[in-house]
């Protein structure tokens, strides 16, 4: 089952292509050192992981071009203030990462001081405790014996901690299987716990297309029209006709840098959502061609918190509408500067919040009786789109699908995310599983294979 995922991550397990920045040196230190700045603030403020671990774990094993730069980068850490600063050159000021309440890090565009973090938009609101309350909304009363073979379950959880049954190399902090609404399975590395939060990569982007659902459940969004992305709004702009739904299938018909485009600038430069996004021109008719970018992702949520109008309610959306509504209490969505939502990728969550997320699609979007997204969204989120990867997974509306010659449930979701962040929801068997890592780029965990273990397990 190797050559499927295989077929998949490669969308977004792409080698660095960093040959187009050789002759930009300063500009490459410059990313290297937002990206230590991000890593490291979002890690320790958003979860309580140290600079050391934050080195061993995100700070290796990614992108070829900056590995070499990290450890000449010496990162400065104000727990007062909760920034983190890493100076790459005398001439300019250093990258600066600044945390706030339930928005997490954000990154200073490359040349700001620290002056700057004054300008950041705030939330304003405090996330809510939810840790006493009966599983899912809390904590307790979580976890119950599995209705198949448990020691042949526990098994199947251990072999993935084992670094060679599901891949060679691989490195899995966190699995976390649900059966019928409870914990049957679940483990973490030594050094984490339930509570760790790691980057979502781009599982991210299934929680964005859950938040778009939030939105059209409350009538603010209607993903079969235009997409309200501001900067496409004058008058004879041919990207006008692009929808949120062709977004959130990646058939936006837009260029990118690549398929599966490095999105650094945004990721790590500091640079604005509307500045990276909104700019890209067509090169191919809306909803006819697939492209896997990042891209997309971050225009859809641009379209809504236009819609929603910048300010308060445009950042209080996701957490009012999804995540606390469903108990995703120490889920954080990053933003820029600006305070716009980098929804593709810039989240740090747990692997129980990712079990949340789950659950909320293993029950077509009811969550205590009250409905969170339309009726149907849970397939609507999984149907193909005309245009498809051109092999391996299939892609609805971010969500991917197991390939038919898996054997794998076709009801069956996933959420796939770089380093090996996977969230599968098989509502035939009403199962969630999670599994997320640390995992090289190029090493790629079997996810089929392991869901098909663990479902002959269950019996």
């Amino acid at each position: 089952m190797t050559k499927y995922l295989l077929a998949a991550t490669a969308i977004f397990l792409l080698a660095p292509g960093a040959a187009a920045q050789e002759d930009r040196p300063a500009y490459v230190r410059a990313l290297a050192a937002g990206y230590k700045a991000s890593f490291i603030c979002s890690n320790l403020f958003n979860g309580g992981i140290s600079e050391q671990q934050t080195v061993a774990d995100d700070l290796r094993g990614t992108y070829s071009n900056l590995n070499p730069i990290f450890p000449t980068l010496a990162a400065t850490i104000d727990r007062e203030r909760r920034t983190v600063s890493v100076p790459y050159d005398p001439a300019m000021p250093p990258r600066i990462a600044a945390w706030r309440p339930g928005l997490g890090c954000t990154q200073l565009p490359i040349g700001a001081s620290t002056e700057a973090i004054s300008t950041l938009p705030q939330l304003g609101v405090k996330p809510p405790n939810f840790d006493s309350k009966p599983w899912p909304m809390g904590d307790r009363q979580a976890t119950a014996l599995p209705s198949g073979d448990a020691a042949a379950i526990g098994r199947v959880t251990a072999n993935a901690f084992d670094r060679r049954t599901y891949g060679q190399g691989s490195e899995t902090t966190a699995v976390l299987v649900v059966e019928k609404g409870r914990i049957v399975s679940e483990r973490y590395r030594r050094d984490l716990n339930m509570h760790s939060s790691q980057r979502t990569w781009s599982v991210g982007k299934s929680i964005a297309g859950t938040i778009i659902g939030a939105a059209t459940q409350q009538g603010v969004l209607d993903v079969k029209a235009p997409a309200p992305v501001p900067e496409w709004q004058r008058p004879g702009d041919p990207r006008r006709a692009i929808t949120t739904d062709q977004l959130l299938r990646m058939a936006s018909g837009l260029n990118s840098d690549h398929a599966g485009n490095r999105t650094d600038a945004l990721y790590f430069g500091g640079i604005g959502v509307a500045d990276q996004a909104g700019g890209w021109p067509l090169v191919a008719p809306p909803g006819t061609a697939f492209r896997y970018a990042n891209n997309d992702t971050v225009l859809a949520i641009r379209g809504l918190q236009h819609v929603l109008r910048d300010g308060g309610r445009s950042l209080r959306f996701p957490f009012e509408a999804l995540l606390w509504k469903i108990g995703m209490t120490r889920t954080v969505p990053e933003t820029d500067w600006r305070g716009h939502f980098i929804l593709s990728s810039q989240v740090w969550t747990t692997a129980r919040d990712l079990a949340r997320l789950g659950l909320l699609h293993l029950h077509d979007g009811v969550w205590n009786g009250e409905r969170i997204l339309p009726a149907g969204w849970t397939g609507y989120v999984r149907s193909h789109g005309p245009a498809q990867p051109s092999s391996g997974f299939g892609y609805g509306a971010t969500w991917w699908t197991f390939p038919k010659e898996s054997g794998l449930p076709q009801d069956a979701i996933v959420a796939q995310g770089n380093r090996g962040q996977y969230v599968v929801v098989i509502p035939s068997r009403s199962t969630v599983i999670v599994r997320r890592g640390f995992d090289a780029t190029g090493m790629n965990f079997d996810l089929a294979q392991f869901t098909s273990d663990l479902l002959r397990a269950f019996g």
